[in-house]
């Protein structure tokens, strides 16, 4: 897709300040369309492994990188992973790739983002609920890929820029469903949106009169549990996109390895890729 760079010091400093990171151009053109297709094929399917939905209408699926190929080259997408690496650190892979369609609906019919259920939330629920507020650390970061037209109506990702920071959670007044200082990311189509786990995010509203769809892929470190099915043996993927799938800490020949050593493919990369050192 593009030629990996070493990532911008000032975005990672924004990044650690806000909760959350925009990078432009981060989607290739022809990727973003297979993706967006290959989407669509999946949601009209009667297929019910790794469905997704709920009440509100949403629909989707788990584990989508291992439903369709045209998701794969989102998984170490040379224009995103080096500022994944900088700010967790080599030892990473991926916890998730959803595929997440969210309907264009009236306010009458809506059963969330409405004051009652206003659906501002952080991502990882049981860590919170295990580890507590105040002792959840970075654990994940979350890339949002949208694969349908952006705009003010589009029902976009919404933020709290330095939420990931809070203790409590935020305050969304009365009769309203957001909180103060909420934002809509002013993104083009092939601009890509970094959040962390802590940050309070929630679904914009969709009057665009189409589905919004979009590719959630978090990553996070290779001692937290992925989320998603395994994916199946690829024998066409490099050792970097095996790492980021899941592969384990073992030598070639499928022996138990030392604890963590399975890092090695993204931490040799990030040693070609520049001199600082990873997290």
């Amino acid at each position: 897709m593009t030629t990996p760079l070493a990532p911008d010091p000032e975005q990672l400093a924004a990044f650690d300040r806000d909760g959350l990171l925009i990078l432009r151009g981060a989607l290739a053109p022809e990727v973003r369309d297979r993706a967006a297709e290959a989407a669509v094929r999946l949601l009209a399917t009667d297929r019910t492994a790794g469905r997704d939905r709920s009440v509100d209408g949403k629909d989707g699926f788990r584990g989508a990188v291992a439903l369709d190929d045209a998701f794969l080259p989102l998984v170490a997408n040379p224009a995103v992973l080096p500022t994944l690496v900088a700010l967790l650190s080599p030892n990473i892979h991926l916890l998730s790739s959803n595929l997440i369609a969210m309907p264009s609906l009236p306010d009458e019919q809506r059963t969330i983002r409405v004051p009652s259920r206003h659906g501002w939330h952080r991502d990882m629920s049981s860590t919170l609920a295990d580890l507590g507020v105040e002792h959840t650390p970075r654990l994940a970061i979350k890339v949002a890929y949208f694969l349908t037209a952006p705009g003010p109506d589009a029902g976009l990702t919404m933020f709290v820029p330095g939420s990931h920071t809070r203790t409590g959670p935020v305050t969304v007044p009365p009769g309203d469903i957001d909180p103060p200082g909420a934002i809509t990311p002013d993104i083009g189509p092939y601009d890509v949106v970094l959040f962390e786990n802590r940050t309070w995010h929630a679904g914009g509203l969709n009057r665009s009169g189409h589905d919004r769809l979009a590719a959630m892929m978090q990553y996070g470190y290779r001692w937290l549990n992925q989320v998603d099915d395994p994916a199946s043996g690829r024998p066409d993927l490099g050792d970097v996109e095996r790492q980021l799938l899941g592969a384990r800490d073992r030598h070639p020949d499928g022996s138990v390895a030392r604890e963590g050593s399975g890092s090695h493919p993204l931490s040799d990369w990030w040693e070609h890729l520049t001199a600082a050192p990873a997290r």
